[in-house]
């Protein structure tokens, strides 16, 4: 991306413009969650820049899982300093294995 395509900041805008249409009929209380995606991809722009994609929606989507990914490793983090684990724990330990 740059000289012979767009950068991906002007890929992402463009492409959160396009999705307008979507982030209106969305119920209100949604559309801030969906401007937090952007925000998150945004956010890891010159890493997704540097990819340099031939289909960049995998990178607006890979960095709003990475986003993701970090938010859960730190809520478990929270709930493992805690003693806590919901009744769910973790892969490997039983957890979704049939009883």
């Amino acid at each position: 991306m740059g000289r012979t395509n767009p950068t991906y900041r002007d890929f992402l805008a463009r492409y959160e413009s396009s999705l307008r249409p979507y982030r209106t009929a969305l119920r209100r209380d949604d559309r801030a969650h969906f401007d937090r995606l952007f925000e998150h991809a945004a956010a890891r722009a010159a890493a997704a820049g540097q990819q340099n994609a031939t289909v960049p929606e995998r990178m607006v989507l890979l960095s709003m899982l990475l986003e993701h990914e970090r938010e859960l490793r730190r809520l478990r983090d929270m709930t493992d300093d805690r003693g806590e684990t919901g009744g769910r724990g973790e892969p490997g330990d039983g957890w979704g294995d049939p009883p």
